[in-house]
């Protein structure tokens, strides 16, 4: 075959994988607006947050004890301390970053872990006593729900559930994570 009829070959092959790439995007439904907290009063968000249950990152998938520290930098910085165990028996590990705030409104931040990459963080929802919060993704791979207290009520967890639903997520995905030695020794 010629190269001029191989390359003629693989651009229209390539044309029509993009076009049907393209008509099977179309036929998705789009994700409905990811919702935000309005007016984060960043204070009061600053302190211990227990992870009750997430569709977690692959550092997190099947840690024990999770929780995340927030504290404000004077340069409207946010250290954010996470700590977990692998297994019950498993030893404390932490891992931290930095949250930088990208909006007026205080609920959609950048977290570096590594510069000069941000990943996407967003206050989706926030109880009004700031005792709940549902931290979420624009691109709904991952999801936190967590609360100030290592467990909570099971309605107030259903209802959260059915939040991250509604923000189109896929529940099925969540996962549960255990609250035991955290609050003892933290």
């Amino acid at each position: 075959m010629k190269p001029r009829t191989l390359a003629l070959l693989l651009g229209a092959a390539a044309s029509g994988a993009a076009l049907v790439a393209c008509s099977s995007m179309a036929q998705r439904p789009p994700a409905p607006p990811l919702p935000q907290a309005s007016a984060v009063d960043l204070p009061h968000y600053m302190g211990r947050w227990y992870v009750i249950s997430s569709i977690p990152t692959f550092l997190e998938r099947g840690v024990v004890d999770a929780t995340e520290h927030y504290t404000l930098r004077p340069d409207g910085s946010v250290d954010i301390d996470f700590r977990y165990r692998r297994g019950a028996g498993g030893s404390e590990q932490a891992l931290g970053s930095r949250g930088f705030v990208e909006n007026g409104d205080n609920a959609t931040w950048g977290v570096q872990f590594i510069w000069p990459i941000r990943a996407d963080y967003r206050i989706a929802w926030l109880a009004p006593d700031y005792s709940r919060v549902i931290v979420a993704r624009e691109k709904r791979d991952h999801v936190w729900i967590m609360a100030r207290t290592p467990t909570l009520p099971q309605a107030d967890y259903d209802a959260m559930v059915r939040q991250v639903a509604a923000m189109g997520y896929d529940t099925a995905r969540l996962e549960r994570v255990p609250q035991g030695a955290a609050g003892a020794d933290r």
